[in-house]
């Protein structure tokens, strides 16, 4: 039975409530959906969805990197999107990301995020 352990780094916004930033379980990495919050400034990035993105993935990462995985080890994805007309904008910034083998996705229209953001991508890491 493998047991799950809590990552957590100050290199991306720290939990405002009763969840982790990411649970490794096994050879699994469950990563919390992360809105743009920008921890350089302490700000959180409003109106621009490629700006928007780009935070947002930079989290993710540095998150996955904690755990001692890489952005090429996410094979599963959700996107959370305030407009869908922004969609196109949102994916040329993803596509930056995942240059190679880029993972599974769903990408939802949603009425609200927290902190009435525009995006909020969650993620799931693997490796051998």
């Amino acid at each position: 039975m493998t047991s799950k352990k809590v990552i957590l780094t100050d290199k991306a916004p720290a939990p405002v409530g009763p969840y982790s930033q990411a649970i490794q379980a096994g050879n699994f990495l469950f990563v919390a959906g992360q809105i743009p919050f920008d921890v350089s400034t302490g700000e959180i990035s409003y109106g621009d969805i490629q700006q928007s993105t780009k935070i947002v993935l930079e989290n993710i990462k540095a998150i996955v990197e904690e755990a001692n995985y890489t952005m090429d080890d996410i094979v599963r994805c959700r996107v959370y999107l305030k407009d869908m007309d922004e969609f196109g904008k949102m994916n040329e910034i993803f596509s930056q990301f995942f240059t190679k083998d880029p993972p599974a996705r769903a990408a939802i229209e949603v009425s609200r995020l927290p902190k009435d953001v525009n995006v909020e991508i969650s993620a799931v890491a693997w490796k051998e």
